[in-house]
């Protein structure tokens, strides 16, 4: 009876992987086997067959789960047309509490029966031991391969005691400045501005994340499940991937994979890269793709509420993810922080720039297709009408500082440019200047070199960026005659006598001609362009280290 209801209270067992070669594990990692083999195939959707009880309970519930988000996403609507029309009152209620009573009895009893067809499949029960087994005894030998929900957490959060240490809240963010600077904070003032808070609150918590966030909506990922299978499947199959979940600072579980390319003959594989997916992306399907087939060892990880991540993506349970993932990375996969390489795309260029920030040491850090600041493109898709509660919403929930936090990183970063993007324009793909990579660029410059980024000098970067085509950049930088060799030998004559800490103050006594040139070659450096739109995977020859003197 105890296995049977731990059938009906189980996890449901979406596929087994193939029996991986324990030949190919590297040795520095060790080997995680999966919780049920099976012979080799040429499909394997045909590992787990599922009986017909389990498959057609399963769909019910699918279907009902489906039906239940539908109602949970249209409740407000719902709530106020029956209030309209006068059906919430007792006797009308009452009625309603009966049948939704029986409704639930229902399928409690298809569960039950999901859970009978379980029971009755070897390979089911097979899994459940193992599962349990896991769970009472959490070791290496333990560990199950197979999709969320079964995964155990495998790493939990190190304090960092040298910092101080997060709270239960988490780890440290960067906090807007008060938009109105110098106003006394009394009490009078807090009450008034206590229903802005309240609504900013309720934006946030509601449309809001779920705008900004898109992969956390359930329905989307109900849509998407087949897919991350497939994707997931073929990463631990055909790469040879770890997966592992780890346990952030404020309880959330933080789903990832590994991919170990360490024992290869390939010199990147002796570098980690850190992948941070967009709003919408997902390890199973996203950029890792990308740097492996570059070489490189790859770690990735779901933001929190996407696939097999829990929790909500709010910045601070984001940053909380990403200080886990890096903890991971250096102290149970092995990688110094100067073997590890930050690669993010889109949104993913908050948690990017926060490790940059955090970690000062890490090697390099690459973006693509990201934003220098959040306000602008939220400011895009509303109603001009609503652009001071926006703002405020975004400064004080969703406040996405990916520029201020760059700007604290010392370290190589590239910028990559995509020249179609649809997303991160505030007004439409063909005009270039108003993509928000512009900004992020000169304000990193702007940062670093404050001297060289005078008038003259921002002015021709600006001249630089509006080009929409290859020849265009060409004629630009060749017009002022920009000497590379003479560039680089006033950056590292000045590295030599100040040092490598940024800001510069190189520029400061050369002439408008020199500032233009250098600008120039700096921002040629700093920034690729990809002729593309916002979605388009970046081929493998595109994913190039940042420049360093």
């Amino acid at each position: 009876m105890a296995k049977l209801l731990s059938c009906v209270l189980g996890p449901r067992l979406y596929k087994i992987y193939r029996e991986r070669d324990s030949e190919r594990a590297p040795a520095s990692v060790p080997e995680t086997p999966t919780a049920v083999t099976a012979p080799h195939s040429s499909s394997w959707d045909t590992y787990y067959q599922p009986r017909a009880l389990e498959k057609h309970a399963d769909s019910i519930l699918a279907l009902a789960s489906v039906f239940w988000s539908i109602s949970y996403y249209s409740s407000p609507f719902a709530f106020f047309y029956l209030y309209r029309k006068g059906y919430l009152s007792l006797s009308k209620v009452v009625p309603f509490s009966h049948y939704a009573g029986t409704l639930l009895l229902l399928l409690a009893g298809v569960a039950c029966l999901r859970g009978i067809g379980r029971w009755t499949n070897p390979q089911y029960r097979q899994f459940i031991t193992i599962l349990e087994a896991t769970h009472r005894n959490q070791s290496s030998e333990n560990k199950l391969a197979a999709p969320d929900p079964i995964l155990p957490c495998l790493f939990p959060f190190l304090r960092k005691e040298s910092r101080g240490g997060p709270s239960r809240r988490g780890v440290a963010l960067l906090r807007p400045e008060p938009l109105h600077r110098g106003t006394a904070d009394t009490l009078l003032n807090r009450v008034k501005k206590l229903p802005c808070q309240i609504t900013s609150y309720l934006v946030a918590h509601t449309l809001g994340r779920r705008m900004l966030y898109p992969g956390s909506v359930y329905l989307l990922q109900k849509a998407l499940m087949p897919v991350l299978l497939q994707g997931q499947a073929r990463l631990v199959e055909e790469c040879n991937g770890r997966r592992a979940k780890l346990l952030a600072c404020d309880g959330n579980e933080i789903d990832t994979m590994f991919v170990d390319r360490r024992g290869t003959a390939e010199p990147q594989g002796q570098k980690l890269v850190i992948c941070c997916e967009g709003n919408a992306g997902f390890y199973e399907v996203g950029c890792v793709s990308t740097p492996l087939e570059a070489g490189y060892s790859v770690l990735g990880w779901n933001h929190p509420g996407f696939a097999g991540s829990t929790g909500v993506p709010f910045p601070q349970n984001e940053a909380n993810a990403m200080d886990v993932v890096v903890q991971f990375a250096i102290h149970r996969l092995g990688f110094q922080p100067q073997d590890i390489i930050i690669y993010a795309w889109s949104i993913g260029g908050f948690t990017a720039t926060w490790a940059a920030m955090s970690y000062p040491d890490v090697s390099a850090v690459i973006l693509d297709a990201s934003f220098d600041d959040l306000v602008p493109l939220a400011l895009k898709v509303m109603p001009d009408s609503w652009r001071g509660l926006v703002t405020r919403t975004v400064r004080q929930h969703l406040n996405l500082n990916n520029a201020e936090q760059l700007c604290r990183y010392q370290g190589p970063v590239l910028l990559i440019r995509r020249t179609k993007d649809e997303i991160i324009t505030t007004t439409v793909p063909e005009d270039i200047m108003s993509n928000r990579g512009n900004d992020l660029l000169l304000k990193l410059l702007q940062h670093r070199y404050p001297r060289v980024m005078a008038e003259e000098g921002l002015q021709v970067v600006r001249q630089w960026l509006e080009a929409s085509s290859q020849l265009e950049e060409a004629s630009i930088y060749s017009r002022w005659e920009v000497e590379e060799d003479w560039c680089l030998s006033v950056l590292r004559s000045y590295q030599a006598e100040h040092g490598p800490d940024f800001p510069w103050s190189v520029g400061e006594d050369m002439s408008a001609d020199g500032r233009r040139q250098l600008a120039l070659f700096l921002a040629r450096k700093h920034l690729h362009n990809f002729e593309a739109t916002h979605c388009t995977p970046l081929p493998a020859q595109n994913f190039q280290m940042p420049w360093h003197l």
